[in-house]
């Protein structure tokens, strides 16, 4: 089981959740303030989600383009939400196969970041290597997905193509950038 990395702000025991929403719960609590005053807070919960980056056979990397009605065609790599109860690689596994057909395969945490200090939501990037097809991609009628191998070298490009929607990683690709030894061991985490 991938372990949950604590929240810096957590949401406090006694806060009370005043809205429930499809995505976003809000929970408000009131808080002391340095001059022993107090104020209600505010913070949104979600259900955690991640993203894997698949290194393929061949040494590419897939991403895919992701539209969705109401917004534009976003690049992103395979993922989404976690459902109830869902270990973060379970959902991971999930996300990639619906989306891709891929599966089975090794798969290694890189990071799990909270997202947004305002909001309780851990965000896990996993690199997925030795993948195989293992089945057709989901026709969902609320995405439309389309597979894209990349290069390495278009993967640290990510970091300025305003479509990449993995925010998580964009450090890191800019810093593989500048330093050669960061680049070489973000080429090791990706190929092992």
């Amino acid at each position: 089981m991938t372990e949950r990395p604590k929240s810096k702000q957590p949401i406090p025991e006694h806060a009370q959740k005043v809205f429930e929403g499809i995505i976003y719960d809000v929970y408000h609590w009131e808080q002391e303030l340095f001059d022993g005053s107090t104020s209600t807070f505010e913070k949104l919960k979600r259900n955690d989600s991640g993203f894997v980056i698949p290194v393929l056979a061949n040494g590419n990397i897939l991403i895919v383009e992701d539209s969705q009605p109401g917004r534009d065609t976003v690049l992103t790599f395979p993922g989404g939400q976690t459902e109830e109860g869902e270990d973060p690689e379970e959902g991971v596994r999930r996300e990639l196969r619906e989306e891709t057909g891929l599966g089975g395969g090794e798969f290694v945490l890189w990071k799990a970041t909270h997202a947004m200090s305002k909001v309780d939501w851990v965000v896990y990037a996993f690199i997925g290597r030795n993948l195989e097809k293992i089945g057709e991609a989901d026709d969902s009628p609320g995405e439309r997905i389309v597979p894209r191998e990349i290069s390495f070298d278009e993967f640290i490009a990510l970091a300025d193509n305003p479509r990449f929607q993995n925010y998580e990683i964009v450090p890191d690709l800019i810093h593989a950038r500048y330093d050669a030894g960061h680049r070489e061991a973000l080429r090791k985490l990706l190929y092992g």
